[in-house]
């Protein structure tokens, strides 16, 4: 985006040193300003991730047994976070044909660097690693083995490091978070119908942008249904605690809160709920089998599609995008089935209604209508976009009345603190 931005004011200067040189004919200045709208679309299109799966077939494709995909997982698979990657990574190499090779239980340190030699050594032509803090060390092993296309969830390196094989993806999860959140507004107007506070709780790992974005979608769900809704949030500092993520869970409920959700990765939160007959909206699957009293839905990424991608593009010798947002579209961002034993008669035909709306773009998840900052409309916020170590605030994030999460990169960045959500801690 800071490229968008010096190539606008460049040519405006351009523009108005020619102004300054002599008078224009209504003519030439129509040209000036065309040449300066193709140069915004341009600057524009190249900040934006890509969203497309197509790829032109080679004659001269390798063949997919030839090929091996190398994975780096953070926890293993009683991690419902790494087990969504796990079961679409498998099926992708399965349904493409491909050699699967993994690593799993891989910390956010230079073990993470040592597995994706380990891969490269054991025959991978794609490394992927599924954890944010992976990140550096997966663009390590990319400088050192350019033979080798490195892909990355949730970075933020990729669409400025300019590296031809290292990758960053992500999708517009927090999508599938506010149609979540609408099944839970659903259900928490049935009991605030029948008494209860309207009052529900979350449960976060760490106070990062992507946490606080599908928190905060999760939440205007909620709000689309009821509006009078407030939130607690409480945070573990840990992306897979069991026993922090319960005792959290716990500390809502003691508060007050009458619904769940979370961004955390074990099953803490959905028992804690069960255990005390609170409904909840999990993430990354369904928990319906341990948690059938109380589970209501769960949206998820599903990474096949992208994983897919990748093969495709390696086999047909395709250059991959820098970043890659997936999408509803690209059925990337989806739901679990809805448990009608405890969701609200007619969610699955509202839920229908409201996908629509977000395909359509007549549904806009941030929308600054829906939201204000201690009392404030929302009407502008410079978002981080192109991380750097100082974590500087670089791009306007709001136009056309709403804050554009996931256009200009494709990990969050929504980090705004709005109105009628309060953290009740704040462990990184």
């Amino acid at each position: 985006m800071k490229k968008f931005v010096s190539m606008l004011l460049a040519l405006v200067m351009v523009v108005s040193l020619a102004a300054c040189g002599g008078s224009q004919t209504s003519a030439e200045s129509a040209v000036e300003e065309a040449v300066v709208e193709a140069a915004v679309e341009k600057a524009v299109a190249d900040t934006t991730p890509a969203k497309d799966t197509e790829v032109v077939e080679s004659e001269d494709a390798m063949d997919p047994s030839d090929l091996t995909f190398g994975f780096i997982f953070l926890h293993d698979e009683n991690s419902t976070y790494d087990r969504n990657f796990m079961e679409g990574a498998k099926a992708a190499c399965e349904n493409k044909g491909v050699n699967y090779l993994e690593k799993v239980g891989i910390p956010e340190t230079n073990e993470c660097y040592e597995a994706a030699a380990d891969l490269v050594d054991r025959g991978a032509d794609i490394v992927f690693a599924d954890s944010f803090g992976h990140e550096s060390f997966i663009l390590q092993a990319a400088q050192e083995f350019p033979e080798v296309e490195f892909a990355h969830a949730t970075g933020t390196m990729a669409h400025t490091e300019n590296l031809p094989n290292f990758h960053n993806a992500f999708a517009d999860i927090y999508q599938g978070r506010y149609l979540a959140g609408v099944a839970a507004g659903m259900k928490l107007k049935e009991l605030v119908d029948a008494g209860a506070e309207p009052k529900v709780g979350y449960v976060g790992a760490f106070t990062y942008a992507e946490v606080i974005s599908g928190y905060t979608a999760w939440f205007l769900g909620v709000r689309s249904i009821v509006p009078e809704a407030t939130m607690e949030v409480q945070f573990t500092g840990s992306w897979y605690d069991e026993a922090l993520e319960k005792e959290a869970a716990q500390t809502l409920i003691n508060n007050g809160a009458v619904l769940l959700s979370q961004h955390a990765d074990s099953m803490g939160a959905p028992t804690a709920c069960e255990e005390a007959g609170i409904p909840d909206v999990s993430y990354n699957g369904s928990t319906i089998d341990a948690c059938p009293n109380t589970f209501i839905v769960s949206s998820r990424i599903d990474w096949t599609p992208y994983f897919e991608y990748l093969i495709d593009c390696v086999l047909n010798g395709q250059a991959i995008p820098a970043d890659w947002c997936g999408s509803i579209e690209t059925g990337s961002v989806v739901l679990t089935d809805v448990n009608s034993n405890v969701a609200v008669a007619g969610t699955d035909e509202k839920l229908a209604e409201v996908e629509a709306g977000l395909i359509d773009g007549s549904i806009k998840v941030f929308d600054c209508n829906n939201m204000t900052v201690e009392g404030k409309p929302l009407d502008s916020y410079m978002a981080d976009v192109d991380t750097d170590p100082n974590y500087e605030k670089d791009t306007e994030a709001i136009s056309d009345g709403y804050f554009h999460e996931s256009e200009y990169r494709s990990a969050p960045y929504f980090d705004v603190m709005i109105d009628g959500i309060t953290t009740l801690n704040a462990m990184f």
